[in-house]
């Protein structure tokens, strides 16, 4: 899925090597798991789900817990967040109109008889050993891109394989879950995308001194992947009313919540409804808080920001 990541954990004296042993078992997770979820490269879990032409497949446990996070993230979302726009994707990045359908499956917009895509995951009860596999089960032709979900999920995964260590900060490529350590505080910087030397504001996370807090900060933006298509700007972050890149006045949202997987999914949807229906979703969503930087420079927050600022 690539992209940097950052693993650190907060122990106690005289536990650093099993620390620096936890740390490098998450490291490798991690790329495990996102090996299995990207759909790049020539071979992956989803790559071989989204070639495979039945409307019936079978699927590993680690794809098959990222897919049911993509549906909670769709009905959390009001379906913003939709892990089967894969054909609007691929057409905003060929540079085509995404109204076209292509090779890899019916565009999201051609939807079956009810008026909508549809896909459902199974258990796989009836295979001997299949604990926590799945059948997914979706109309004809429809693929997946979970790289509006994972990200997310992956970052709140490793976090739990560090569990026995008082905190621990994972950030997958922007997409950060951390366990602050009791009496600690952490400062995240939410950065600017017109100056990579700037922070638009600095989140102050801290944790009681009787427990660790659990929070998970995610950002998500039109500035990174952009690109200019004749008089159109286009970029990745596909609304699904269009099945079109999105057209916002948002261009970054960084939501701040209980884990990193719900942030993502904050954040994103932020930006594909812009600001004035996303801070109502952010609100309603219970986000306990977020910056978005508006295309008139405005950095505007949610009230709840205000009590995270340093």
């Amino acid at each position: 899925m690539g992209g940097r990541l950052v693993l650190r954990a907060t122990t106690q004296p005289g536990r650093e090597a099993e620390a620096t042993a936890d740390l490098e078992i998450a490291g490798r997770r991690v790329r495990v798991w996102a090996s299995i979820l990207t759909r790049h490269g020539t071979d992956s879990a989803l790559l071989r789900l989204n070639a495979d032409p039945r409307d019936e497949v079978p699927i590993g446990p680690t794809l098959a817990a990222a897919l049911a996070w993509a549906a909670d993230a769709t009905t959390l979302t009001g379906g913003v967040v939709d892990a089967t726009l894969l054909d609007a994707r691929l057409a905003a990045e060929r540079t085509e109109s995404a109204s076209r359908p292509s090779s890899h499956g019916r565009h999201p917009l051609d939807p079956g008889a009810d008026g909508r895509t549809s896909w459902s995951l199974l258990p796989a009860t009836s295979v001997a050993g299949s604990r926590r596999r799945a059948i997914v089960r979706r109309d004809p032709g429809l693929g997946f891109d979970l790289d509006g979900v994972a990200k997310g999920w992956i970052a709140d995964r490793a976090l739990a394989l560090l569990g026995r260590h008082p905190g621990a900060i994972v950030d997958a490529d922007g997409d950060v879950a951390l366990r602050v350590a009791p009496g600690e505080r952490i400062p995240v910087g939410v950065g600017d995308p017109r100056d990579p030397t700037a922070d638009l504001a600095v989140l102050a996370l801290q944790a009681p001194a009787t427990a660790p807090a659990m929070f998970g900060v995610a950002t998500s933006g039109i500035s990174i992947h952009r690109w200019d298509d004749g008089d159109r700007e286009r970029h990745h972050l596909i609304d699904p009313r269009t099945g079109a890149p999105a057209v916002t006045d948002v261009v970054q949202a960084t939501a701040l919540a209980g884990s990193a997987r719900m942030a993502e999914a904050l954040a994103k949807t932020a930006v594909i409804l812009g600001s004035v229906d996303g801070l109502d979703f952010l609100a309603r969503a219970g986000a306990a808080g977020a910056v978005l930087l508006l295309r008139d420079g405005r950095v505007v927050a949610l009230p709840s920001t205000s009590r995270f600022l340093a």
